[in-house]
């Protein structure tokens, strides 16, 4: 095992930034006030499953279409930094459908594990260890399970302008990881390259 604590504490930044649990309280609030109830735990397993399941099986599917993890990452990069002018800026560039009810799949997916996050997981993946998202993974859902749990409480306590504040500070930090992401993977195109033309 290679068990990194500065893996993992950048691995939990970034799907914290793209999950945007926090962002998503009034979704959520909207939702308990509809329907009553909202399965916290239930979504919160089924989001963790989907989110492990396509970090092994993702590689799989894109490999069944020839495209490589580092192509894929470049394009998860580049989906990361426009989360992030969304998340610094306040606009929408792409907002789905609010969801009518408070199952499983609003609340597992999209909300959690949305998009977003499935692509970053794939492009995480080109950079860091298996070991080390995987426990990202799980520090997530537990604060996603506790946000979900207490949403209404949080909403009240932080605010309108407090929620917009953890907004657009994690913004930042996610711009400046899809980055980070897109220079390594990059590099690694075109050492593939380099390689393969060197070969012919």
């Amino acid at each position: 095992m290679s068990l990194d604590f500065r893996e993992i504490a950048t691995t939990t930044m970034v799907l914290f930034a793209v999950i945007d649990i926090l962002g998503g309280i009034p979704v959520i609030v909207s939702l308990r006030n509809k329907v009553g109830h909202i399965q916290s735990g239930k979504a919160t397993i089924v989001a963790a499953c989907i989110m492990v399941a396509f970090l092994f099986v993702g590689e799989e599917i894109l490999n069944l279409i020839g495209i490589d993890v580092n192509s894929f990452a470049v394009a998860g990069a580049f989906i990361i930094f426009f989360l992030a002018i969304e998340m610094i800026l306040g606009i929408s560039l792409y907002k789905d459908d609010e969801p009518e009810s408070a199952s499983i799949v609003p609340i597992a997916f999209p909300l959690i594990a949305g998009a977003g996050t499935l692509t970053s997981l794939l492009s995480l993946r080109a950079e860091y260890h298996v070991e080390n998202i995987i426990i990202a993974i799980i520090l997530n859902t537990i604060f996603v399970y506790l946000v979900l749990k207490s949403s209404g409480r949080i909403g009240r306590f932080l605010g309108k302008s407090g929620l917009s504040v953890i907004r657009k500070v994690f913004g930042v930090i996610l711009m400046a990881i899809a980055v980070k992401l897109f220079a390594a993977n990059v590099h690694q195109l075109f050492a593939i390259q380099e390689t393969l033309a060197t070969l012919k």
